[in-house]
């Protein structure tokens, strides 16, 4: 799942070291959300396909793999350390179909009608302009090629984003939350990203809801360790209360999540959109 950008107090070297110490457990549990977006996408041998967000090679190595020797895919985020490790996935692989390049996907440089589809995964939500990357995606796809891309329900859906903020609220007031404003739920009414890839050229033909975990551990206090590890808004809050408002908070989080065990383990997750629209043509 690509991650927004690190806050000012963590450097991107620390925030790539906590995604690669978290990422096999992220891509086993997702393992769902990728490949049902290359069923949609309609992936076959021979396809080219732009990956863009590909954060460590979610999903471009597995359509890597759907499109076979014939085909390729090129994986794109915009920071090269998070691309390393799904280098170093694609060569544990023989993967020699597939290249990961660092850009910034709302200045994304490439051909004309080069592709056959696009994915973008949990990413369109973070960027500070959706639409210009959405630009820069039709330009690069054929005509009537799918792209594919997800985004998190509401709240109410998506625990693993508003449990640990719902806690924090009861030991501090918390900062309203821009509806446009680059976070996990900007694009929680599909309705809204179904207006904002119309305005940049594609045609919305299919909608789907699909439930699905990120994060698992052995009980509540390995989630507090995963919130406070990737040092998101809820962390950052947490930093400023009193000692014993931060053990009371933790304690807190580690209650509420005793409803989330399965076989054993704590699991975080909510409700993603999968969204198919297709490049049109243009007046």
């Amino acid at each position: 799942m690509t991650t927004p950008p690190p806050p000012q107090q963590i450097s991107w070297a620390e925030r790539i070291a906590i995604v690669r110490r978290y990422h096999d457990m992220e891509s086993r549990l997702t393992a769902s959300v990728s490949e049902r977006m290359l069923d949609l996408a309609g992936l076959q041998p021979g396809m080219r396909v732009l990956d863009v967000a590909s954060g460590m090679g979610e999903p471009s190595l597995r359509a890597a793999q759907r499109v076979g020797p014939s085909g390729f895919v090129l994986g794109t985020d915009l920071v090269d350390g998070m691309l390393d490790a799904a280098r170093e996935q694609a060569r544990a692989l023989a993967l020699s179909n597939i290249e990961f390049r660092a850009a910034d996907a709302e200045t994304l440089e490439l051909p004309e009608q080069s592709f056959d589809a696009a994915t973008v995964r949990w990413a369109l939500m973070y960027m500070p302009r959706p639409e210009r990357a959405l630009e820069r995606i039709w330009r690069a796809l054929r005509p009537s090629a799918p792209l594919v891309c997800t985004t998190w329900a509401g709240p109410e859906q998506v625990e693993y984003a508003s449990l640990p903020r719902r806690t924090m609220g009861r030991y501090r007031p918390l900062p309203l939350v821009e509806p446009d404003a680059p976070s996990v739920f900007r694009f929680s009414d599909p309705e809204h990203l179904s207006t904002v890839l119309s305005r940049s050229g594609f045609t919305v033909e299919h909608v789907e809801s699909m439930r699905v975990p990120v994060m698992e551990a052995e009980d509540g206090a390995g989630v507090v360790r995963w919130i406070r590890s990737f040092g998101g808004p809820v962390a950052r809050l947490a930093e400023e209360l009193p000692p014993e408002a931060q053990r009371a908070w933790e304690e807190e989080v580690i209650r509420e999540c005793e409803p989330y065990r399965t076989d054993g383990k704590v699991q975080l997750g909510g409700v993603t959109w999968l969204v198919v629209a297709r490049r049109a043509a243009r007046e």
